[in-house]
């Protein structure tokens, strides 16, 4: 007889793969509708059609991020305990291949995000996860995270901070994919990602099993046990003092008030830095 607890965890696994179809439905479409604008603009000359039909997709790439990953509710009044970005611009610049390898897998590798809300310190799994920590190490040197927001706070079933998207909704990436990497590693047991986690998001579906070695520069922080199959590579754990910074984002909580929106807290990674120690 499935336990009261066992069916609170299926429902937020299958919860949780019910959205990450949508997102991969959703840059399906995004993929689909600027073929189709790139073929317009380059038929036709004209400055004002351009300028409307680039609107037009911003417009809709935005629709649908929201409804995919910020439900619409009633914003909480929470007060934001963050403070103001510092002032630069999110890079847009993405690249056709991952980076080649440059990390001694043999070292430890610390990432600290320098956010609005506080200092969050992690210490990555190079040996583990290699290929995630040299992108991670490329992308942070880049500059690729400065001054972006983390874009969703969910808070029922699964409980994660997700940052890493340039374009701040869902749909943004490097370029290039990296493979799944350390999904057998031994804190992930019972198909539970325990609090401290840091781990790649993707675009795996397991009811078809597409999607694999699909991460990007997109990641979740679980600030609380978490259950949900080891599909998503965990790359690195957060600091004590860390967690006490997503603990003051997560007390402001989200904006739909269903568990599952943008933080109420102004989370901004005013820099992202790698370091070897």
């Amino acid at each position: 007889m499935v336990s009261q607890e066992q069916r609170r965890r299926q429902l937020a696994r299958e919860k949780f793969l019910r959205q990450q179809q949508r997102r991969t439905d959703a840059r399906r479409r995004s993929r689909t509708r600027n073929a189709v604008i790139a073929s317009v603009i380059g038929v036709v000359l004209v400055a004002g059609l351009a300028l409307y039909t680039t609107d037009a997709f911003d417009g809709d790439d935005s629709a649908n991020a929201a409804s995919e990953s910020t439900p619409s509710g009633t914003p909480s009044a929470a007060p934001d305990p963050c403070e103001k970005p510092a002032a630069g611009e999110v890079a847009t610049k993405t690249w056709d291949k991952e980076p080649e390898m440059s990390i001694d897998e043999s070292a430890k590798y610390t990432m600290t995000l320098a956010t609005t809300c506080g200092d969050i310190d992690i210490e990555l799994k190079a040996s583990a996860a290699p290929r995630t920590v040299n992108s991670f190490e490329f992308l942070a040197g880049e500059g690729y995270f400065d001054h972006t927001s983390c874009h969703r706070l969910t808070s029922s079933g699964i409980y994660v901070l997700q940052c890493g998207d340039p374009k701040g909704d869902g749909t943004g990436g490097p370029g290039y994919t990296i493979p799944d990497e350390n999904l057998k590693d031994t804190a992930l047991k019972g198909d539970v990602y325990p609090a401290g986690t840091v781990a790649m998001a993707n675009q795996y579906n397991a009811q078809t099993d597409e999607g694999r070695d699909s991460g990007g520069s997109q990641f979740f922080l679980v600030y609380q046990e978490s259950p949900l199959p080891p599909d998503y590579t965990p790359f690195g754990t957060v600091s004590e003092s860390g967690m006490a910074v997503l603990k003051k984002i997560t007390d402001a909580g989200e904006s739909t008030g269903m568990g599952d929106g943008t933080p109420n807290a102004t989370v901004v990674i005013d820099k992202a830095t790698v370091a070897k120690s």
